[in-house]
C-alpha cells in the first residue's frame, strides 16, 4: 500500500522534474535557531538487532534520511551520505537511514551486503512517519542540530555542495557554542 502510494507519487515527480531544467533543487536555508523544533525521538532496531534512538545522539548533527531500496533518488544520494559520514564523523556528525520499505530487512539486507552503508540503517514504521508529519515522498532527509532540533527538512533530492555546506555550517555553529 505504501510502495504504490510512493510510486504514483514519484511518477508525479518524475513528470514535474523532466519539465524543470534540473531534477535537483538546492536545500532551503537552515531554520534560525530560536525557530527550530525537537526531532521527534524514536527506538528502532538496526540490523543486528540493536536499538538505535534518535535521543541518543544529542550533542551531534544528524542527517536523518528516509529512504527505500526502491527509490532512485535515494540510491544517488547514499553515497553523498557515505562520504559525509567519513569526511565529518570526527567533528561529531552522523547518518541515521531510515528504510521506509514495506517489507522490511527483506529488501534491505541484501541492498546493505551490496552497498556497505557505513552508518546505522533502522527499518521505519507507519508511527515514525506519521511523527515526521508523514512521509509522502523520498527521500526526506532531516539535519537536526546538536540540541536535538530540526534545522533543515528536505523532501526530494538535495544538491549534493549545498547540502553539505548545511552540514558544515551545523557544525561550526556546535562548535562555537561548545566553545562558550
Amino acid at each position: 500500500m505504501l510502495r504504490q502510494r510512493f510510486a504514483g507519487f514519484a511518477l508525479a515527480v518524475a513528470l514535474v522534474a523532466a519539465s524543470l531544467a534540473s531534477p535537483v533543487t538546492t536545500p532551503a536555508a537552515i531554520t534560525a535557531n530560536d525557530s527550530r523544533k525537537a526531532a521527534p525521538d524514536f527506538t528502532l532496531a538496526d540490523s543486528k538487532g540493536a536499538p538505535v534512538r534518535l535521543s541518543g545522539y544529542k550533542g551531534r548533527v544528524v542527517l536523518l534520511d528516509f529512504w527505500a531500496t526502491w527509490c532512485g533518488g535515494c540510491k544517488v544520494e547514499i553515497p553523498w551520505y557515505m562520504e559525509f559520514q567519513n569526511k565529518y564523523e570526527d567533528r561529531g556528525f552522523v547518518v541515521i537511514g531510515v528504510s521506509m520499505d514495506e517489507d522490511g530487512w527483506k529488501s534491505v539486507r541484501p541492498f546493505l551486503e551490496e552497498h556497505k552503508l557505513n552508518y546505522p540503517v533502522v527499518i521505519g514504521s507507519q508511527e515514525v512517519a506519521e511523527l515526521y508529519g508523514g512521509i509522502t515522498s523520498m527521500p526526506m532527509t532531516l539535519l537536526i542540530d546538536r540540541d536535538g532540533k530540526i534545522a533543515d527538512l528536505h523532501v526530494g533530492m538535495v544538491e549534493k555542495a549545498a547540502f553539505e555546506g548545511e552540514i558544515q555550517a551545523l557544525l561550526q555553529d556546535g562548535a562555537k557554542n561548545s566553545a562558550k
